[in-house]
């Protein structure tokens, strides 16, 4: 399978998930693929895809002359992550910022040094290169060649991340346009309750606690109906994926992150906007006042 219908597979099989959540379908169900290629506007073939995704990862089970079939409850169901594939702009996107910050790239580069010493495709460098610099990581000279911008800096990056999220992030949820994805709230919740539960956080792959958090934040940017808003905080959770990726050895702030998470998730659930957006405010407010001292979640 081509990477590009790899991705195209799981996006379909997460939103089968949703389809399953919605419907409450009970174990055993049969999940005609007619019918969930009319719900979905598709055709059959990329919901064929997407349940051989969910058989794979043991959600669904395919039964010879029969189709596929229910195995796990919808609890269950909540909790299962299906990993987005990764591009190759986006791997070097990571692996440009990586080596900046470990210091085995330059401040100044030029396009052709980079294309020779990672040997990339130069249609994946140059988009590469537009996206570094859409998110502000790196800028033209004025002569000739790119150069990394002061905000790949850790400290400074992370103290000013923190406070331009202060800045928007809790008045985006005071938008009275503010609307919420309460099945996606409902699956962040367990989500979120399953860190806070495990007998010891730091065993969870780093991987999944980041996808946790960025995904709560984006959801609540999205949910203010702002796309400058939520192009934003997905920005940031770019620069955050570099900086604090591995920083989750504090075992007992990810937990208190995650209890902050859940309590506005509650606020929200309960359409308790004002009280979501001080709580918002708090969480991210612990997090800037930290960011001085050690890499701290929010």
């Amino acid at each position: 399978m081509q990477p590009d219908s790899t991705a195209s597979s799981r996006r379909i099989a997460r939103q089968i998930l949703d389809l399953i959540s919605e419907a409450r379908f009970d174990p055993g169900h049969h999940l005609r693929e007619q019918h969930l290629a009319d719900a979905l506007g598709v055709s059959r073939t990329p919901v064929r895809a997407g349940l051989k995704e969910l058989t794979r990862l043991g959600a669904v089970e395919a039964r010879p002359n029969q189709g596929f079939f229910l195995l796990k409850r919808s609890d269950e169901l909540e909790l299962l992550e299906i990993e987005q594939s990764k591009s190759n702009d986006q791997k070097l996107y990571e692996r440009l910022v990586h080596d900046r910050i470990a210091g085995v790239l330059p401040e100044s580069f030029t396009q052709t040094e980079i294309s020779q010493r990672y040997d990339v495709d130069r249609g994946v460098l140059t988009r590469t290169l537009v996206k570094l610099s859409e998110d502000g990581l790196i800028a033209r000279n004025a002569g000739h060649g790119w150069r990394f911008q002061q905000t790949l800096n850790s400290d400074v990056a992370l103290r000013n991340s923190y406070g331009f999220r202060l800045m928007i992030e809790p008045a985006a949820l005071l938008t009275p346009n503010l609307h919420v994805d309460r099945q996606m709230l409902k699956r962040l919740r367990a989500q979120h309750l399953r860190l806070i539960t495990h007998p010891d956080v730091t065993q969870v792959p780093a991987k999944e606690i980041f996808e946790t958090d960025a995904a709560f934040h984006e959801l609540l940017a999205e949910a203010s109906g702002n796309l400058f808003v939520l192009q934003a905080i997905q920005q940031q959770n770019r620069l955050r994926r570099l900086l604090e990726f591995g920083s989750y050895h504090n075992k007992r702030r990810v937990k208190e992150w995650c209890e902050e998470h859940v309590a506005i998730i509650d606020a929200l659930r309960e359409n308790k906007q004002e009280q979501a957006a001080e709580l918002m405010r708090k969480h991210l407010q612990y997090a800037f006042d930290q960011v001085n001292v050690k890499n701290t979640r929010a």
